[in-house]
C-alpha cells in the first residue's frame, strides 16, 4: 500500500511517504520554504500544506498522485470540539476547523491528479503514537505516551502498541495541556511562542527551581493516569521579559521550576502507564518529548527498562504517523525507521555542478573526512553537508557544523557564528563503542534526544560541549550507519586525542536547517565558517573569498 502522510493543520507542516509498511521519505515543508518551522500556528495559516515536501517524496519514489492508494491527513476534525467547549480562547478556531474540513479538496488542487476521495482524516495524537511505536525497533509489544500543546480535544495519550494495533488507554482533556502551559511561559520570557521551547530548556539550567511549591497549585498529576495544567499566573511568579532584554535570575529560576514540575508530572504518567502495561519499553512523542532533560529523567527514574523516542517528536512526526497508522490498518507490517536521514540527497556529479556553477575555487582531496578532522584539529569550524537530510529539528551528521570540543571559547564561537544566545550548548558527537568513557545516561543515544552526565575527568578537556550543570546532550554515531562521519571522528582523534567533535545544526538563528547545496553555499557566504565540506568536496573561506577567485582544482 502507498500512503503519503501529510501535517499540516496546526505547525511544522511535512510529508512522509510509507510504502508496503516502509518508510520511503520524509521532510518538512520548512527545507524547502526556508520559512522556520513552515508557517506560524494561527488559524489563518491552517490551509497551508506542505506542497513541495509531499512532491519531493512522491519524486523520490518515482510515483504521481494518482499512484497513491491513500493520503493520511494527522487531524480528524470530526473529534474536535469549539474552543470554548474546550476552555481555550482561541476565537478564530473555527477557521481552523474549516480548513481542516477542506483539506482533500486543498489536496486535489495542490497535487494535480489526486483522487480527495482517498484522504483519510487520522487523530493527531493516534498519528503522533504510530510515529513513535511503529518506528521504533523491538517495540511490537510496547507502551507509548503522546504529550504536546493540543490535538483534536486533547493534549496527552497514553496508549499500548501490540503488533499492527495501538491501543488508547488514557486522554487528557483540554484545556489541561503541558505543553500549553511550556509555551506560555516560552512568551512571557521573550522567546518566540511554538518555537523556542527549547531555549527555556536551556534557561533552567541556569536557575534554581525556587517556585516549585507555587507552581504545583496549577500543574500536578492526578494520579489517575491524567493531569491539570493550566491557568498558571506568570507575572506573579517573575516579570515578563521583552525579546530584546538580558535575562535575569528570576527569569531563569521560573524556567528551572516549570522544568522541574514538567519531569514531576511525566514521571507519575509514565509510572501510571507502566503500572497498567508492565512492558519493557516506552516510546515517546510530541513537542513535549523533545524535552530531552525530561526524557532523560524518564529513563533514570522511571520504570521501563528502555526509552525510545521519535526524532521528528514534534508535530512534522505525524505526518510518518498518520500514514503509518493507515499502512498498517490495511495490513502492511510497520517497518522501523533505519534512521533519520529521510530526505534529499545530491550525488557527487550533481555537487560538483552546483559548485561550478557558484563560480567557488573548491578542491577534490582524496579523503574528506580526513581533510575535516585536519581543520578541525587546527581550531576551524567546518560546515558538513552529506548525505540525506534529516527529518526532525536535531542535526545528525548530515546538516552540521562541526568545531573542536577542547577550546572553551568554541561554544560562544558558535553561538556568534549562528546569532543566538550564549546561555545555549552545544552538543557532542562521539562513537557508540566510546561514549560510556565520557558519558552517562541513556545509549546508545543517536538521535540526540537525552542529556548525559559528563565524567569528571572529561570535562577539562571537552570543555566547550559541557553545559553550565555538567551534562552534554549528545549524540552517539555507529560505525557501521554512519562511516563517514565515523571515519571522521577517528581521524581527529588521531590528531588531538580527542574522540568527540561538537555538533550543532548547519543553520543561523531564526532559519531552517540548510538542505539543498544552495542553502549550504549561502550559510557559507554569510557567516564566518571556515570550511565547507560538501560531498567530497571542499571550500576553504580564504581561497573562496580572495579577490578574482573562481574556479576549482583537483
Amino acid at each position: 500500500m502507498r500512503v503519503l502522510g501529510i501535517n499540516a493543520l496546526f505547525h511544522d507542516p511535512a510529508a512522509a511517504l510509507v510504502v508496503d509498511g516502509r518508510t520511503v521519505a520524509a521532510a518538512e515543508e520548512e527545507r524547502f520554504s526556508r520559512r522556520k518551522h513552515g508557517k506560524r500556528p494561527v488559524p489563518f495559516s491552517a490551509w497551508e500544506l506542505p506542497e513541495q515536501a509531499a512532491r519531493w517524496c512522491l519524486e523520490r519514489a518515482g510515483l504521481q498522485p494518482q499512484d497513491l492508494d491513500a493520503v493520511a491527513y494527522s487531524y480528524d476534525p470530526a473529534q474536535a470540539l469549539p474552543a470554548e467547549a474546550m476552555g481555550l480562547h482561541d476565537p478564530w478556531d473555527h477557521l481552523r476547523q474549516t480548513y481542516a474540513r477542506e483539506a482533500p479538496g486543498f489536496l486535489r488542487t495542490a497535487l494535480p491528479g489526486l483522487d480527495p476521495g482517498i484522504v483519510r482524516f487520522v487523530g493527531h495524537h493516534m498519528a503522533h503514537a504510530a510515529s513513535s511505536a511503529f518506528a521504533a525497533h523491538d517495540a511490537e509489544t510496547s507502551s507509548v505516551l503522546v504529550l504536546d500543546g493540543r490535538g483534536e480535544r486533547g493534549s496527552h495519550l497514553a496508549a499500548r502498541r501490540t503488533g499492527d494495533r495501538i491501543e488508547p488507554l488514557y486522554a487528557q482533556d483540554l484545556p489541561h495541556s503541558l505543553g500549553l502551559v511550556y509555551e506560555e511561559l516560552t512568551e512571557h520570557l521573550g522567546f518566540l511562542r511554538s518555537s523556542d521551547e527549547f531555549k527555556v530548556m536551556a534557561l533552567a539550567s541556569h536557575g534554581t527551581p525556587r517556585m516549585l511549591g507555587e507552581l504545583r497549585r496549577y500543574v500536578h498529576p492526578t494520579g489517575e493516569g491524567g493531569f491539570q495544567a493550566c491557568g498558571v499566573p506568570w507575572h506573579e511568579l517573575c516579570p515578563p521579559r521583552a525579546p530584546d532584554e538580558q535575562w535575569t535570575q528570576d527569569h531563569a529560576d521560573v524556567a528551572a521550576s516549570a522544568q522541574a514540575v514538567l519531569e514531576e508530572t511525566i514521571l507519575d504518567l509514565v509510572r501510571w502507564l507502566h503500572g497498567r502495561t508492565h512492558d519493557r519499553v516506552l516510546t515517546l512523542a510530541g513537542g513535549v518529548a523533545l524535552n530531552c532533560v525530561a526524557n532523560s529523567r524518564i529513563a533514570r527514574e522511571g520504570p521501563f527498562a528502555r526509552v525510545w523516542v521519535q526524532p521528528a517528536a514534534g508535530d512534522a512526526g505525524t505526518a510518518l504517523g498518520a500514514a503509518l497508522l493507515l499502512s498498517a490498518g490495511a495490513g502492511d507490517e510497520p517497518e522501523p525507521m533505519r534512521g533519520a536521514d529521510l530526505g534529499r540527497e545530491w550525488s557527487d556529479a550533481e555537487l560538483g555542478g552546483w559548485l561550478k556553477t557558484a563560480a567557488v575555487p573548491f578542491e577534490r582531496p582524496s579523503d574528506i573526512a580526513a581533510t575535516v578532522a585536519e581543520a578541525l584539529a587546527d581550531n576551524a569550524i567546518v560546515a558538513w553537508f552529506q548525505g540525506r537530510s534529516e527529518y526532525g529539528p536535531r542535526a545528525l551528521g548530515h546538516r552540521s557544523l562541526l568545531a573542536h570540543p577542547g577550546h572553551a571559547g568554541n561554544l560562544e564561537r558558535l553561538n556568534d557564528v549562528k546569532g543566538r544566545e550564549q546561555f545555549r550548548p552545544v552538543a557532542p558527537m562521539v562513537l557508540a563503542d566510546r561514549a560510556a568513557e565520557m558519558f552517562d545516561g541513556p545509549l546508545p543515544s543517536p538521535y540526540m534526544l537525552f542529556v548525559h552526565e559528563v565524567a569528571a575527568e572529561w570535562r577539562e578537556r571537552i570543555p566547550a560541549v559541557v553545559h553550565v550543570d555538567g551534562t552534554a546532550r549528545i549524540q552517539t554515531v555507529d560505525r557501521a550507519e554512519e562511516p563517514l562521519v565515523a571515519r571522521m571522528l577517528d581521524e581527529f582523534e588521531r590528531r588531538t586525542g580527542l574522540p568527540v567533535v561538537v555538533n550543532t545544526s548547519l543553520n543561523t538563528a531564526g532559519r531552517p536547517m540548510v538542505d539543498d547545496p544552495r542553502d549550504a553555499l549561502e550559510c557559507f557566504g554569510s557567516s564566518p565558517v571556515d570550511l565547507l565540506a560538501i560531498g567530497p568536496y571542499a571550500i576553504r573561506r580564504g581561497e573562496a573569498f580572495r579577490p578574482g577567485a573562481n574556479g576549482w582544482s583537483r
